[in-house]
């Protein structure tokens, strides 16, 4: 089992920037792709951001190309979305997951494990 535990989320403006953490705890990270996804009021879970075991490879959507960077800290089993130029349309529900692999993961049903979940919102 993985337990995962997000952080970081909150209220700001169209133009902020907010960095989320997520916190793992019960098995080795480094052994684990992650994924960052989000789920807006009224819409499914999208991936917003992958990341493979060690960092070296990243994947990023559209929507959020060139804005939010995800990285990892394996030595403090920590995975991070730092998000720049937040938008209005970036309110969502944000969570990390984890799956049993190495490489990055890019189908929600890959993913193993959930955090609960931290709300962010952009006002304009």
């Amino acid at each position: 089992q993985v337990q995962l535990v997000e952080s970081g989320g909150g209220l700001v403006q169209a133009g902020d920037s907010l960095r989320l953490s997520c916190a793992a705890s019960g098995r080795t990270f480094s052994n684990y792709a992650m994924g960052w996804f989000r789920q807006a009021s009224g819409k499914e879970r999208e991936l917003v951001a992958a990341i493979n075991w060690d960092g070296g490879r990243t994947y990023y959507a559209d929507s959020v190309k060139g804005r939010f960077t995800i990285s990892r800290g394996n030595a403090k089993n920590t995975l991070y979305l730092q998000m720049n130029s937040l938008k209005p349309e970036d309110t969502a529900v944000y969570y990390c997951a984890a799956a049993s692999n190495f490489g990055i993961r890019l189908n929600r049903a890959e993913y193993d494990y959930w955090g609960q979940g931290t709300q962010v919102t952009v006002s304009s």
